[in-house]
């Protein structure tokens, strides 16, 4: 694959330390560290106090570090083809907390929500109110840092294995009259809106869809920037194989930062894929890729094709000949160590 272009190489890894150094820290890391409340509570049931956050700049690269640490570790040994399983693990490490953390945020939230609509008045009742509120500004606080750190990592992973991270399941998305009772009406409001924009992203839909088995990876990615070029701020909606295409097209989405919903069946067998289609058709897209491939991917383009929608396809015959997959095995991807500063400069 020759589409990764490194801002800034480096000719040894140890140089990795340098280029760090040189970095600053990215507007998300910033803004997740840079500017913390002035009073957090750090675990359910102590009392707030004046903590800070991790350095910005700190938090990132060693985001970054700890994947290619791994990936450095294993290179040119026996555990190199164990590297991608292991980093996976790390990121999902950071998943894996941050999805507590937001569970933890819709408990409170509820709890916010009956105090607000039952208010009782009196000075108890407001302080248990206010730092109950402050609870969740806190955990909202820990979660968007976790995510951070989660984006960055999974952004090294990509760059060294050469396929984007993924979780295993779920998504990865990646904020009465006493002033206190208004103050928590407005933080439940601006909270639902966080949630719903982070699951809901904005955007014009471009549905992308093909077989488990593709080899020509050029095609695909010169026919996705053709349309993104027409469609700047695109969400890509793939219809979420682990293999072929789909990865491919996801790979391309990670490489060009373009938002990717990945459409999984819910059931199995024929009636639930065709069932899938018509949802994406009712999606209202405004443009599809489509791979020649099974029965699904036929009634995927007569759902759209009946619905007016623009489709650019490919018959497998439109494939170069194969001399071997283009992408990089995740075992031998780290190789180059060009590529390994990708993530760096991300």
């Amino acid at each position: 694959m020759t589409r990764h272009e490194p801002v800034r190489s480096v000719d040894r890894f140890a140089d990795l330390k340098q280029l760090y150094a040189d970095m600053t820290a990215t507007p998300e890391f910033q803004a997740a560290f840079g500017d913390p409340m002035p009073l957090t509570i750090v675990e359910p049931g102590e009392e707030p106090g004046e903590y800070g956050m991790p350095d910005d700049l700190a938090a990132q690269a060693d985001s970054a570090g700890v994947i290619a640490t791994i990936f450095d570790l294993f290179t040119d040994t026996r555990l190199e083809p164990l590297a991608a399983e292991i980093a996976w693990g790390f990121v999902n490490s950071f998943h894996f907390v941050a999805g507590k953390l937001e569970r933890r945020e819709d408990s409170l939230a509820a709890e916010i929500g009956v105090m607000a609509r039952n208010p009782e008045g009196g000075e108890v009742y407001n302080r248990e109110l206010e730092e109950k509120q402050l609870l969740c500004q806190s955990t909202t606080e820990q979660r968007l840092a976790i995510e951070t750190m989660r984006d960055y990592a999974a952004e090294m992973y990509r760059a060294l294995s050469g396929w984007p991270w993924s979780p295993a399941r779920g998504s990865r998305a990646s904020r009465i009259s006493t002033a206190s009772q208004i103050a928590a009406i407005d933080f439940l409001r601006a909270r639902q809106l966080d949630v719903r924009d982070r699951h809901n992203p904005k955007g014009p839909l471009v549905v992308f869809s093909g077989p488990a088995v593709w080899h020509d990876v050029d095609l695909l990615w010169d026919r996705l920037d053709l349309v993104r070029e027409q469609i700047p701020h695109m969400i890509l909606i793939t219809t979420a194989q682990r293999a072929g295409a789909d990865l491919i097209a996801e790979k391309w989405a990670a490489q060009r930062k373009v938002q990717t919903v990945r459409f999984n069946l819910l059931g199995s067998g024929m009636k639930a894929a065709f069932a899938r289609n018509r949802k994406l058709r009712d999606l209202g897209p405004v443009m599809a890729v489509l791979c020649e491939g099974s029965g699904v991917q036929a009634n995927l383009y007569e759902e759209l094709d009946s619905a007016g929608v623009p489709i650019h396809a490919f018959r497998k015959s439109d494939q170069a000949p194969d001399k071997g997959m283009p992408v990089r095995s995740l075992a031998r991807g780290q190789r180059a160590l060009k590529h390994r500063a990708a993530a760096a400069a991300a």
